[in-house]
Parts: structure tokens; sequence; C-alpha cells
């Protein structure tokens, strides 16, 4: 019997329509062999719906994807879907492709711990983690690991004490720097200032998607980024490194830049090649991360590697970085990767089905 695939995608994050893309290249290329499709697709508005996985992989797919709802509530349809789904017979594995919040940020990882069904990518708390930058780099540089100088910023803050905060931050981390929602990703609310004008309007656009920023001062170089995949002894990927002429490689720059390369290995020299490959492994393990995650670096001037972010639901589509570099590294295939990472969630389920959670007799 097949395995029973549940491909959850959309969701009420601002990364919906990168969800979308995602989800067409995964639906598409898994092995309909093997696995059994089940597409279950989250509307802006949260509710849950499933449309039919007949024809998905054909040209109607992208129409196909998207499915109105059939509930009055959020709750109602999430509790229809998975009764129905999850009720199925046989062997079934969740594979997440929700980027940003309610997704990708340990809300939906800790649903399905609670279902005790096994999903692909990483667990609550390193999903947690690593979507908040802010908590993300207080746990790495307990760590030791080596990033750029910034700090964090709260809404209440800057409602409390705009000027103040302004000349803390001109203190501190100067200009050029860069202001980031702490919980978000592919660059979205990000702005890059250079004056005090341009530094209010980047908090006041930051503040649009999240309550807590990070202000981060500019580094001169390069951006390299790596892949890691695996649970107790992970691996990691040959690094590689976007090509384009952008000062700051905003959303645009990112998905619609058609001057935009990639360069797999990146063009740096073997000993660099093999700290890019460590600290990514050591970012990796101190955040908890399982399954899998890409690890961006920047490469300042003079040879030195600061940590950027850990992304715990990198970019999947054939022309994203993260499967790339895994082919390119080991001749993975994209079909081949979605294998190995849903054989990843079955290892650590079975690990944690082997774990005692039977009350301990009183003393």
């Amino acid at each position: 019997m097949k395995t029973k695939l549940f491909v959850v995608y959309g969701g009420k994050s601002v990364e919906h329509d990168i969800s979308l893309k995602t989800a067409r290249t995964v639906l598409s290329a898994v092995d309909e062999s093997k696995f059994e499709l089940h597409p279950i697709y989250i509307a802006r508005d949260g509710r849950w719906c499933g449309p039919d996985a007949q024809g998905l992989a054909s040209g109607e797919a992208a129409e196909r994807l998207v499915a109105e709802p059939a509930h009055d509530s959020e709750a109602a349809s999430i509790g229809d879907i998975l009764l129905r789904k999850l009720a199925l017979p046989g062997k079934k594995v969740v594979l997440p492709l929700i980027h940003g919040s309610n997704g990708e940020d340990g809300t939906l990882q800790g649903l399905l711990e609670m279902l005790n069904v096994p999903y692909v990518g990483n667990g609550v708390l390193a999903a947690a983690l690593t979507l908040d930058k802010a908590m993300s780099k207080l746990a790495l540089a307990q760590a030791g690991i080596r990033q750029v100088e910034h700090r964090t910023l709260r809404r209440e803050q800057w409602l409390a004490d705009e000027r103040g905060c302004v000349a803390w931050l001109e203190d501190t981390i100067g200009y050029p720097c860069y202001v980031k929602p702490s919980s978000l990703g592919s660059s979205i609310g990000i702005s890059r200032c250079e004056n005090r004008g341009e530094l209010a309007a980047g908090i006041a656009e930051a503040l649009r998607y999240d309550a807590k920023l990070v202000v981060e001062r500019e580094l001169p170089g390069r951006e390299i980024q790596v892949a890691v995949m695996g649970n107790e002894e992970p691996i990691v990927s040959l690094p590689g490194e976007f090509i384009h002429d952008n000062r700051f490689f905003d959303f645009a720059s990112k998905y619609s830049d058609p001057r935009l390369r990639m360069s797999i290995p990146a063009e740096i020299g073997e000993a660099l090649i093999g700290q890019v490959r460590a600290l990514a492994l050591q970012a990796y393990r101190t955040l908890g991360c399982e399954g899998l995650a890409r690890v961006d670096f920047f490469l300042d001037r003079d040879g030195l590697l600061y940590l950027n972010e850990i992304n715990a639901l990198p970019g999947f589509t054939s022309a994203s970085m993260y499967p790339v570099m895994w082919e390119k590294t080991d001749g993975t295939t994209y079909a081949k990767l979605i294998e190995r990472l849903i054989d990843y969630a079955f290892a650590r389920h079975e690990v944690r089905q082997s774990l005692s959670y039977e009350r301990l007799a009183p003393c």
C-alpha cells in the first residue's frame, strides 16, 4: 500500500503565495508510484480544505491547488479535514509547506505532535526558535557563534519613546543598517536605512508585520548559504551563493530578477568551505534542528564568517537554492530529496514513540 502524503500549504502568513509556489513544485515532483497525495490547502482566512489530488501534476495543477473553503469557521474546517484525512488507513506522513507564521513557527508542528502523526521538518522548539530572529540570535550567541552587531526593538518601546529609540539605535548600530521583522522570511518588511528618516520609516514598515524587530548593522561582503539535512547525524551540502548586483537583496530581487544566478559551489577556498560547513552544523545542532534547514552566512572583506540566520523551511521550488545545493553536492534529485526528508520524519517519529510518557508510580 502506498504511503499517504498529506501536503499542507497556503496559510494565513504573508508568505502565502510563496507557499503555493513551493506546493506546486512538490506535488508535481512526488513519485506517485510510492505516495498517495492528499493536498490540504489553508486559505488566507485560515480555513482548511482538501482539493482533489487527481491531476495535480498536470497542466491544471495551478488551478486545482486552490479550493474554496467549505466551512464557516476555521476551527470547524480544521476538525473536519483532520478527522477525515488522518482517519484513513495505512502509513501516513505530513509535509508542512507553509512559510512564515502559523506554519513555520512551531504552531502547526505542535498540532501534529498532539495528533501523533509523523511530519517532515523541524519540531516545535526548533521551528519557533529559527523563525524568531531575536531569540535565535540569543541562542547562537550563547554558543559562541559570530554574528553581526544587532539590537532587538519591541513595539511598546517604540510607541513609548520614538526619539529615544532612534538615538539608541544610532549610538549602538549606526548607518547603514537593516530593520527586520523578527519572525518573518523572504525579506518581507525589511528596509535598508541610511539616515534617521529612513530608520523611522523602516521601523514603521516592519511593525506592520511583527511587534518585535531586529535592527542590524550592515556588513559589506558576500552572502553564502549552505543546506543541512538529518536528525541525530545531520549532513551538510556544498555552499552556494546568489550572484546579483543589488545592494539590498530584497523580495523582488529574490523572486523576479532575471539576472539572478546561482554559484554552487560558492567561489571560496577549500578551507573556507570547511568552516562554513562546520559552523552550519554547529548552528543546526544549537537550535535543535531536525529534518532540514538552510543556514545563511555573511562573508566580510577580511574573510570572516558571520551567521546571518537559519531558515527551517527554505525555498523549495526546483530553482531554489536548497534543493539545487543537494543536487550539486551528491546528485540527489528533487524527488529523491523529498523522499529522504520523509524518511527522516519517520525515523524521528519512531524514536519519539519509543519514549515513555507513563506516569511514574507514587513514592
